[in-house]
């Protein structure tokens, strides 16, 4: 056997040799059925938002895992708003099942992402993390109206994907100087799409809003739970304790 047809036969048997199957990959195609008969009530938050989690519990939802994780959110060029919420958003909801993939807990869940982009126009607002970042968004804001979009992403313990995208304008009302100064001393902005936060101290800010009011939140209640009841995830079973009902 010649050299040349000795490494082309290696080559060949390395190229061809098949990869090693994730747990889930066995679960999805009934090779490894889980043994937990609620295995498909798992679900796990790709957020480490205190926000999402929050806004989950209000309708009774309780995440059996949160594994947030890091990407990079920088928009692309000419990237529009919407686009880029539901690039992240799938982009943090494929991560984290790379992270459950060989979890023998968790290897069966779904995973719910999402990410919030304020805009106006084409332009996408900073998370700002500093205060020149977050003096910009409010003066950009200040008397204008701005778009939230955020985009959910939902991928079912099958494998399959899917997506919402929920739009909300905002009007804010002209901001004065002591306005600003005092919402920055507050660093409510810190981290926030847009650098504010509409649950907190700028709701005062807000003159008028068409759309979901979770959504400027960060995670539109409406089409989220209709998102995990249309997927098959039962919703229903934490209400009555979220409502706090007394009997």
């Amino acid at each position: 056997m010649t050299l040349l047809k000795a490494a082309l036969l290696t080559g060949s048997s390395k190229k061809d040799r098949p990869r090693r199957e994730t747990l889930r990959s066995q679960r999805v195609r009934g090779l490894k059925p889980s043994k937990d008969k609620f295995a498909n009530h798992l679900l796990v938050l790709a957020s480490g938002s205190p926000r999402r989690f929050s806004l989950l519990a209000q309708i009774g939802i309780e995440p059996t895992a949160i594994r947030p994780v890091s990407i990079n959110e920088t928009p692309k060029p000419f990237e529009l708003p919407r686009s880029l919420a539901q690039r992240l958003a799938r982009t943090k909801a494929k991560a984290t099942i790379h992270q459950i993939m060989n979890d023998n807990e968790l290897a069966h869940a779904y995973v719910l992402a999402a990410d919030t982009v304020v805009s106006i126009g084409r332009r996408v607002l900073s998370k700002p993390t500093h205060i020149e970042d977050a003096l910009a968004c409010l003066e950009l804001l200040s008397g204008r109206s701005h778009r939230v979009t955020t985009n959910i992403c939902l991928i079912t313990p099958d494998d399959r994907i899917r997506t919402r995208s929920i739009e909300t304008r905002v009007q804010f009302r002209i901001l004065s100087t002591k306005d600003v100064e005092t919402y920055i001393a507050t660093r409510e902005w810190y981290g926030k799409a847009g650098g504010y936060a509409i649950q907190g101290v700028a709701g005062c800010f807000v003159q008028k809003l068409i759309g979901s009011y979770t959504n400027v939140v960060g995670l539109p209640l409406t089409e989220t739970a209709a998102l995990l009841k249309g997927e098959g995830l039962p919703i229903h079973y934490g209400w009555l304790d979220a409502a706090d009902v007394e009997l």
